[in-house]
Protein backbone atom coordinates (compact mmCIF):
# COMPACT_ATOMS: atom_id res chain seq x y z
CA UNK A 1 0.00 0.00 0.00
CA UNK A 2 1.43 3.43 -1.16
CA UNK A 3 1.75 6.41 1.13
CA UNK A 4 -0.25 9.48 0.03
CA UNK A 5 1.75 12.60 -1.02
CA UNK A 6 1.74 15.13 1.75
CA UNK A 7 -0.11 18.38 0.98
CA UNK A 8 1.81 21.60 1.71
CA UNK A 9 -0.30 24.14 3.48
CA UNK A 10 -0.74 27.50 1.66
CA UNK A 11 0.84 30.25 3.69
CA UNK A 12 -1.64 32.72 4.98
CA UNK A 13 -1.45 36.35 3.93
CA UNK A 14 0.35 38.47 6.46
CA UNK A 15 -1.96 40.18 8.79
CA UNK A 16 -2.09 43.89 8.51
CA UNK A 17 -1.83 45.96 11.53
CA UNK A 18 -5.24 46.97 12.73
CA UNK A 19 -5.82 50.52 13.65
CA UNK A 20 -5.58 51.41 17.25
CA UNK A 21 -8.73 50.55 19.17
CA UNK A 22 -10.09 48.12 16.62
CA UNK A 23 -10.94 44.64 17.85
CA UNK A 24 -8.47 41.95 17.05
CA UNK A 25 -9.78 39.17 14.79
CA UNK A 26 -8.12 35.81 14.63
CA UNK A 27 -6.33 34.87 11.41
CA UNK A 28 -8.28 32.48 9.27
CA UNK A 29 -6.88 30.04 6.83
CA UNK A 30 -8.17 29.53 3.35
CA UNK A 31 -11.66 28.29 3.12
CA UNK A 32 -12.27 25.08 1.30
CA UNK A 33 -15.47 24.29 -0.39
CA UNK A 34 -17.18 21.12 0.64
CA UNK A 35 -16.23 18.07 -1.29
CA UNK A 36 -12.82 19.41 -2.42
CA UNK A 37 -9.59 17.66 -1.60
CA UNK A 38 -6.42 19.30 -0.45
CA UNK A 39 -4.74 18.64 -3.80
CA UNK A 40 -7.57 20.26 -5.73
CA UNK A 41 -7.52 23.15 -3.37
CA UNK A 42 -3.81 23.63 -3.79
CA UNK A 43 -4.08 23.45 -7.64
CA UNK A 44 -6.98 25.86 -7.72
CA UNK A 45 -5.24 28.25 -5.37
CA UNK A 46 -2.10 28.52 -7.54
CA UNK A 47 -3.95 29.34 -10.84
CA UNK A 48 -5.03 32.92 -10.08
CA UNK A 49 -1.73 33.77 -8.43
CA UNK A 50 0.24 32.64 -11.57
CA UNK A 51 -1.49 35.42 -13.54
CA UNK A 52 -2.95 33.27 -16.37
CA UNK A 53 -6.63 34.09 -16.82
CA UNK A 54 -6.43 37.34 -14.82
CA UNK A 55 -3.71 38.93 -17.17
CA UNK A 56 -5.41 38.16 -20.55
CA UNK A 57 -7.74 41.22 -20.63
CA UNK A 58 -4.82 43.63 -19.96
CA UNK A 59 -2.75 42.32 -22.99
CA UNK A 60 -5.73 42.67 -25.27
CA UNK A 61 -6.18 46.28 -24.23
CA UNK A 62 -2.50 47.12 -25.19
CA UNK A 63 -2.87 45.79 -28.79
CA UNK A 64 -5.98 47.86 -29.52
CA UNK A 65 -5.25 51.07 -31.71
CA UNK A 66 -5.70 54.35 -29.90
CA UNK A 67 -6.80 57.80 -31.00
CA UNK A 68 -3.27 59.11 -31.58
CA UNK A 69 -2.55 56.27 -33.99
CA UNK A 70 -5.48 57.35 -36.14
CA UNK A 71 -4.16 60.92 -35.93
CA UNK A 72 -0.72 59.85 -37.17
CA UNK A 73 -2.27 57.95 -40.07
CA UNK A 74 -4.43 60.96 -40.95
CA UNK A 75 -1.44 63.32 -40.77
CA UNK A 76 0.60 61.00 -43.03
CA UNK A 77 -2.25 61.00 -45.50
CA UNK A 78 -2.65 64.78 -45.42
CA UNK A 79 1.02 65.74 -45.29
CA UNK A 80 2.61 63.08 -47.51
CA UNK A 81 0.29 61.05 -49.68
CA UNK A 82 -2.15 63.72 -50.82
CA UNK A 83 0.51 66.37 -51.67
CA UNK A 84 2.60 63.76 -53.42
CA UNK A 85 -0.41 62.64 -55.44
CA UNK A 86 -1.07 66.26 -56.40
CA UNK A 87 2.56 66.71 -57.46
CA UNK A 88 2.46 63.54 -59.55
CA UNK A 89 -0.77 64.63 -61.20
CA UNK A 90 0.67 68.06 -62.03
CA UNK A 91 3.98 66.73 -63.35
CA UNK A 92 2.46 64.05 -65.60
CA UNK A 93 -0.84 65.67 -66.59
CA UNK A 94 -0.36 69.48 -66.44
CA UNK A 95 3.34 70.43 -66.70
CA UNK A 96 4.46 71.22 -70.25
CA UNK A 97 7.47 69.56 -71.82
CA UNK A 98 10.69 71.60 -72.03
CA UNK A 99 13.31 71.27 -74.76
CA UNK A 100 16.97 72.14 -74.21
CA UNK A 101 19.34 73.59 -76.80
CA UNK A 102 23.05 73.51 -75.98
CA UNK A 103 25.85 75.73 -77.26
CA UNK A 104 29.47 76.08 -76.13
CA UNK A 105 32.04 78.77 -76.86
CA UNK A 106 35.04 80.58 -75.42
CA UNK A 107 36.67 83.99 -75.78
CA UNK A 108 40.02 83.82 -77.53
CA UNK A 109 42.62 86.51 -78.06
CA UNK A 110 45.16 86.50 -80.87
CA UNK A 111 48.31 88.57 -81.32
CA UNK A 112 49.99 88.60 -84.73
CA UNK A 113 53.71 89.39 -84.70
CA UNK A 114 55.40 91.65 -87.19
CA UNK A 115 57.86 90.63 -89.91
CA UNK A 116 60.81 91.59 -87.72
CA UNK A 117 59.63 89.17 -85.06
CA UNK A 118 59.32 86.47 -87.69
CA UNK A 119 62.92 87.05 -88.73
CA UNK A 120 63.87 86.81 -85.08
CA UNK A 121 62.43 83.31 -84.90
CA UNK A 122 59.26 84.06 -82.91
CA UNK A 123 55.94 82.53 -83.78
CA UNK A 124 53.53 84.41 -85.99
CA UNK A 125 50.64 84.27 -83.60
CA UNK A 126 49.98 83.58 -79.99
CA UNK A 127 46.42 82.57 -79.17
CA UNK A 128 44.96 82.01 -75.75
CA UNK A 129 41.95 82.58 -73.59
CA UNK A 130 41.28 85.87 -71.88
CA UNK A 131 39.86 85.23 -68.42
CA UNK A 132 38.78 88.82 -67.85
CA UNK A 133 36.87 88.93 -71.16
CA UNK A 134 35.28 85.56 -70.38
CA UNK A 135 34.14 86.82 -66.99
CA UNK A 136 32.62 89.85 -68.67
CA UNK A 137 30.81 87.62 -71.17
CA UNK A 138 29.57 85.34 -68.36
CA UNK A 139 27.99 88.30 -66.59
CA UNK A 140 26.66 89.72 -69.87
CA UNK A 141 24.69 86.56 -70.64
CA UNK A 142 22.82 86.95 -67.34
CA UNK A 143 22.41 90.71 -67.58
CA UNK A 144 19.29 92.76 -68.12
CA UNK A 145 20.82 94.35 -71.21
CA UNK A 146 21.01 91.03 -73.08
CA UNK A 147 17.48 90.06 -72.00
CA UNK A 148 16.12 93.34 -73.37
CA UNK A 149 17.96 92.88 -76.66
CA UNK A 150 16.73 89.29 -77.16
CA UNK A 151 13.22 90.29 -76.08
CA UNK A 152 13.21 92.91 -78.83
CA UNK A 153 14.41 90.32 -81.36
CA UNK A 154 12.32 87.26 -80.40
CA UNK A 155 9.57 88.43 -77.97
CA UNK A 156 10.65 86.37 -74.97
CA UNK A 157 7.41 86.94 -73.09
CA UNK A 158 5.46 85.15 -75.82
CA UNK A 159 8.00 82.32 -76.00
CA UNK A 160 8.16 81.65 -72.25
CA UNK A 161 4.38 81.95 -71.70
CA UNK A 162 3.48 79.63 -74.59
CA UNK A 163 1.85 76.79 -72.51
CA UNK A 164 -1.89 77.44 -72.12
CA UNK A 165 -1.90 76.39 -68.45
CA UNK A 166 1.23 75.74 -66.44
CA UNK A 167 1.19 77.67 -63.15
CA UNK A 168 4.69 76.60 -62.09
CA UNK A 169 7.04 76.38 -65.07
CA UNK A 170 5.43 78.83 -67.51
CA UNK A 171 6.09 82.59 -67.38
CA UNK A 172 3.28 84.89 -66.35
CA UNK A 173 3.85 88.25 -68.08
CA UNK A 174 3.84 91.21 -65.71
CA UNK A 175 5.36 93.87 -67.92
CA UNK A 176 8.39 94.30 -65.62
CA UNK A 177 11.81 93.60 -67.05
CA UNK A 178 13.06 92.50 -63.61
CA UNK A 179 10.58 89.60 -63.57
CA UNK A 180 11.61 88.59 -67.07
CA UNK A 181 15.30 88.65 -66.08
CA UNK A 182 14.59 86.49 -63.03
CA UNK A 183 12.71 83.95 -65.18
CA UNK A 184 15.51 84.14 -67.81
CA UNK A 185 18.06 82.99 -65.24
CA UNK A 186 15.87 79.93 -64.58
CA UNK A 187 15.51 79.01 -68.25
CA UNK A 188 19.05 79.80 -69.43
CA UNK A 189 21.69 77.89 -67.46
CA UNK A 190 25.29 79.12 -67.81
CA UNK A 191 28.12 76.75 -66.92
CA UNK A 192 31.54 78.42 -66.78
CA UNK A 193 34.84 76.56 -66.32
CA UNK A 194 37.28 79.15 -65.00
CA UNK A 195 40.31 76.91 -65.53
CA UNK A 196 39.75 76.39 -69.26
CA UNK A 197 37.66 79.49 -69.98
CA UNK A 198 34.87 77.47 -71.62
CA UNK A 199 31.23 78.54 -71.38
CA UNK A 200 28.34 76.14 -72.00
CA UNK A 201 24.73 77.30 -72.28
CA UNK A 202 21.59 75.23 -71.79
CA UNK A 203 18.57 77.08 -73.11
CA UNK A 204 15.16 75.80 -72.06
CA UNK A 205 11.99 76.47 -74.03
CA UNK A 206 8.62 74.85 -74.61
CA UNK A 207 9.27 74.30 -78.33
CA UNK A 208 12.46 73.01 -79.99
CA UNK A 209 12.67 75.85 -82.50
CA UNK A 210 12.31 78.45 -79.73
CA UNK A 211 15.21 76.94 -77.78
CA UNK A 212 17.37 76.93 -80.93
CA UNK A 213 16.44 80.54 -81.78
CA UNK A 214 17.35 81.77 -78.30
CA UNK A 215 20.71 79.96 -78.38
CA UNK A 216 21.60 81.42 -81.79
CA UNK A 217 20.61 84.93 -80.70
CA UNK A 218 22.69 84.65 -77.53
CA UNK A 219 25.70 83.61 -79.59
CA UNK A 220 25.18 86.46 -82.08
CA UNK A 221 24.81 89.08 -79.34
CA UNK A 222 27.86 87.70 -77.54
CA UNK A 223 29.89 88.03 -80.72
CA UNK A 224 28.86 91.66 -81.06
CA UNK A 225 29.80 92.32 -77.44
CA UNK A 226 33.26 90.75 -77.90
CA UNK A 227 33.81 92.83 -81.05
CA UNK A 228 32.91 95.93 -79.05
CA UNK A 229 35.45 94.93 -76.42
CA UNK A 230 38.10 94.65 -79.13
CA UNK A 231 37.16 98.08 -80.49
CA UNK A 232 37.34 99.59 -77.01
CA UNK A 233 40.75 97.99 -76.45
CA UNK A 234 42.04 99.40 -79.74
CA UNK A 235 40.64 102.81 -78.88
CA UNK A 236 42.31 102.73 -75.47
CA UNK A 237 45.62 101.71 -77.03
CA UNK A 238 45.59 104.65 -79.47
CA UNK A 239 43.87 107.26 -77.33
CA UNK A 240 46.97 108.36 -75.43
CA UNK A 241 49.02 108.42 -78.63
CA UNK A 242 46.39 110.63 -80.25
CA UNK A 243 46.41 112.98 -77.28
CA UNK A 244 50.21 113.28 -77.46
CA UNK A 245 50.02 113.92 -81.20
CA UNK A 246 47.46 116.68 -80.72
CA UNK A 247 49.67 118.34 -78.11
CA UNK A 248 52.67 118.09 -80.46
CA UNK A 249 50.68 119.66 -83.29
CA UNK A 250 49.60 122.57 -81.11
CA UNK A 251 53.18 123.10 -79.94
CA UNK A 252 54.44 123.08 -83.52
CA UNK A 253 51.78 125.59 -84.56
CA UNK A 254 52.73 127.90 -81.70
CA UNK A 255 56.44 127.72 -82.58
CA UNK A 256 55.83 128.47 -86.24
CA UNK A 257 53.47 131.34 -85.45
CA UNK A 258 56.15 132.85 -83.18
CA UNK A 259 58.73 132.76 -85.98
CA UNK A 260 56.25 134.28 -88.42
CA UNK A 261 55.45 137.06 -85.99
CA UNK A 262 59.17 137.72 -85.45
CA UNK A 263 59.78 138.06 -89.18
CA UNK A 264 56.81 140.39 -89.58
CA UNK A 265 57.94 142.65 -86.77
CA UNK A 266 61.64 142.79 -87.74
CA UNK A 267 61.10 142.50 -91.48
CA UNK A 268 63.98 140.03 -91.49
CA UNK A 269 63.35 136.65 -93.01
CA UNK A 270 66.61 135.08 -91.89
CA UNK A 271 68.67 137.06 -89.38
CA UNK A 272 71.69 134.84 -89.95
CA UNK A 273 71.70 135.55 -93.67
CA UNK A 274 71.06 139.22 -92.98
CA UNK A 275 73.96 139.32 -90.52
CA UNK A 276 76.22 137.73 -93.07
CA UNK A 277 75.20 140.39 -95.59
CA UNK A 278 75.80 143.14 -93.07
CA UNK A 279 79.16 141.67 -92.18
CA UNK A 280 80.07 141.64 -95.88
CA UNK A 281 79.03 145.27 -96.17
CA UNK A 282 81.05 146.19 -93.08
CA UNK A 283 84.08 144.39 -94.43
CA UNK A 284 83.67 146.17 -97.73
CA UNK A 285 83.44 149.56 -96.00
CA UNK A 286 86.50 148.79 -93.98
CA UNK A 287 88.33 147.90 -97.17
CA UNK A 288 87.22 151.14 -98.82
CA UNK A 289 88.31 153.05 -95.72
CA UNK A 290 91.74 151.51 -95.94
CA UNK A 291 92.00 152.41 -99.61
CA UNK A 292 90.82 155.97 -98.94
CA UNK A 293 93.37 156.38 -96.19
CA UNK A 294 96.10 155.05 -98.44
CA UNK A 295 95.12 157.46 -101.23
CA UNK A 296 95.14 160.41 -98.83
CA UNK A 297 98.57 159.43 -97.54
CA UNK A 298 99.89 159.25 -101.06
CA UNK A 299 98.20 162.51 -101.96
CA UNK A 300 99.62 164.30 -98.90
CA UNK A 301 103.10 163.55 -100.14
CA UNK A 302 102.59 165.34 -103.44
CA UNK A 303 100.22 168.21 -102.64
CA UNK A 304 99.74 170.67 -99.84
CA UNK A 305 97.01 170.56 -97.24
CA UNK A 306 95.14 173.38 -98.95
CA UNK A 307 94.71 171.39 -102.07
CA UNK A 308 91.00 170.63 -102.79
CA UNK A 309 91.87 166.98 -103.40
CA UNK A 310 93.04 166.70 -99.81
CA UNK A 311 89.72 168.05 -98.57
CA UNK A 312 87.87 165.63 -100.82
CA UNK A 313 89.93 162.71 -99.51
CA UNK A 314 89.20 163.73 -95.93
CA UNK A 315 85.45 163.94 -96.62
CA UNK A 316 85.52 160.50 -98.24
CA UNK A 317 87.28 159.02 -95.29
CA UNK A 318 84.79 160.66 -92.90
CA UNK A 319 81.83 159.31 -94.88
CA UNK A 320 83.24 155.80 -94.91
CA UNK A 321 83.97 155.94 -91.20
CA UNK A 322 80.42 157.14 -90.52
CA UNK A 323 78.97 154.25 -92.48
CA UNK A 324 81.22 151.84 -90.65
CA UNK A 325 80.07 153.20 -87.31
CA UNK A 326 76.47 152.89 -88.42
CA UNK A 327 76.94 149.28 -89.47
CA UNK A 328 78.76 148.43 -86.26
CA UNK A 329 75.95 150.00 -84.28
CA UNK A 330 73.63 147.43 -85.87
CA UNK A 331 75.69 144.67 -84.29
CA UNK A 332 75.61 146.36 -80.89
CA UNK A 333 79.21 147.36 -80.96
CA UNK A 334 80.00 150.51 -79.00
CA UNK A 335 76.87 150.39 -76.80
CA UNK A 336 74.57 151.78 -79.49
CA UNK A 337 71.37 150.19 -80.76
CA UNK A 338 70.41 149.31 -84.24
CA UNK A 339 67.11 149.98 -85.99
CA UNK A 340 63.93 149.84 -83.91
CA UNK A 341 66.03 149.93 -80.73
CA UNK A 342 67.35 146.36 -81.20
CA UNK A 343 70.80 145.29 -82.29
CA UNK A 344 71.61 142.28 -84.42
CA UNK A 345 72.93 140.27 -81.49
CA UNK A 346 69.56 140.51 -79.73
CA UNK A 347 67.65 139.72 -82.91
CA UNK A 348 69.84 136.76 -83.71
CA UNK A 349 69.52 135.42 -80.15
CA UNK A 350 65.73 135.71 -80.26
CA UNK A 351 65.59 134.06 -83.66
CA UNK A 352 67.80 131.21 -82.51
CA UNK A 353 65.54 130.63 -79.48
CA UNK A 354 62.47 130.50 -81.71
CA UNK A 355 64.27 128.22 -84.11
CA UNK A 356 65.18 125.82 -81.30
CA UNK A 357 61.54 125.78 -80.12
CA UNK A 358 60.37 125.05 -83.62
CA UNK A 359 62.87 122.23 -84.11
CA UNK A 360 61.89 120.68 -80.77
CA UNK A 361 58.21 120.93 -81.70
CA UNK A 362 58.90 119.31 -85.06
CA UNK A 363 60.84 116.44 -83.46
CA UNK A 364 58.09 115.96 -80.88
CA UNK A 365 55.49 115.89 -83.63
CA UNK A 366 57.46 113.30 -85.60
CA UNK A 367 57.88 111.12 -82.49
CA UNK A 368 54.16 111.41 -81.60
CA UNK A 369 53.19 110.48 -85.15
CA UNK A 370 55.46 107.43 -85.02
CA UNK A 371 54.01 106.42 -81.64
CA UNK A 372 50.47 106.69 -83.01
CA UNK A 373 51.32 104.58 -86.03
CA UNK A 374 52.94 101.96 -83.79
CA UNK A 375 49.95 101.93 -81.42
CA UNK A 376 47.53 101.49 -84.30
CA UNK A 377 49.58 98.67 -85.77
CA UNK A 378 49.79 96.98 -82.36
CA UNK A 379 46.05 97.37 -81.85
CA UNK A 380 45.37 95.84 -85.25
CA UNK A 381 47.59 92.86 -84.42
CA UNK A 382 45.71 92.15 -81.18
CA UNK A 383 42.15 90.90 -81.60
CA UNK A 384 39.46 89.05 -79.64
CA UNK A 385 36.92 86.69 -81.09
CA UNK A 386 34.29 84.19 -79.99
CA UNK A 387 35.43 80.62 -80.65
CA UNK A 388 32.41 78.29 -80.87
CA UNK A 389 33.29 74.68 -80.07
CA UNK A 390 29.66 73.44 -79.97
CA UNK A 391 27.13 75.01 -82.33
CA UNK A 392 23.53 75.54 -81.13
CA UNK A 393 21.65 72.25 -81.23
CA UNK A 394 18.04 71.60 -82.23
CA UNK A 395 16.52 69.36 -79.52
CA UNK A 396 14.52 66.35 -80.70
CA UNK A 397 12.98 65.18 -77.43
CA UNK A 398 11.88 66.84 -74.20
CA UNK A 399 14.27 66.28 -71.30
CA UNK A 400 12.61 68.56 -68.77
CA UNK A 401 10.96 68.71 -66.36
CA UNK A 402 12.60 65.63 -64.86
CA UNK A 403 9.40 64.09 -63.55
CA UNK A 404 10.81 60.98 -61.88
CA UNK A 405 13.56 62.90 -60.10
CA UNK A 406 11.19 65.66 -58.97
CA UNK A 407 8.68 63.08 -57.71
CA UNK A 408 11.38 61.31 -55.69
CA UNK A 409 12.80 64.52 -54.26
CA UNK A 410 9.43 65.96 -53.29
CA UNK A 411 8.33 62.62 -51.80
CA UNK A 412 11.47 62.44 -49.64
CA UNK A 413 11.02 66.04 -48.57
CA UNK A 414 7.38 65.46 -47.56
CA UNK A 415 8.30 62.25 -45.71
CA UNK A 416 11.11 63.94 -43.80
CA UNK A 417 8.85 66.85 -42.93
CA UNK A 418 6.16 64.53 -41.63
CA UNK A 419 8.71 62.51 -39.62
CA UNK A 420 10.06 65.68 -38.02
CA UNK A 421 6.54 66.77 -37.05
CA UNK A 422 5.87 63.36 -35.48
CA UNK A 423 9.11 63.48 -33.49
CA UNK A 424 8.26 66.96 -32.23
CA UNK A 425 4.77 65.78 -31.22
CA UNK A 426 6.07 62.78 -29.23
CA UNK A 427 8.81 64.82 -27.58
CA UNK A 428 6.25 67.34 -26.36
CA UNK A 429 3.88 64.53 -25.26
CA UNK A 430 6.59 62.80 -23.21
CA UNK A 431 7.36 66.03 -21.31
CA UNK A 432 3.85 66.33 -19.92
Amino acid sequence: MQNPTPIKPVPAAPATAAPAGAPQQPAQGPKTAPGQSGAGQGGAGQGPQAGGPAQAPKAASLARPKTRHYGLAASFLLMVLLPLAGVIYYLYAVAADQYVSRVGFAVRSEEIRSAQDLLGGLSSSLAGSSSSDTNILYEFIQSQDLVQQIDEDLDLEAIFSRPEFDPVFAYRPTGDIEDLVSYWQKMVKVHYDSSSGLIELQTHAFRPEDALAISETIMARSTVMINNLSAIAREDATRYALEELEEAVERLKTAREAITRFRSETRIVDPEADVQGQMGLLNSLEGQLAEAQIERSLLSETVTDSDPRMDQADRRIAVIEGMIESERAKFGIGGESGPDGQDYSTLVGEFERLTVDRRYAEETYIAAQATLDSARAEAQRQSRYLAVYASPTLPQSARYPQRELLTLEIGLFLLLGWAVMVLIYYSLRDRR
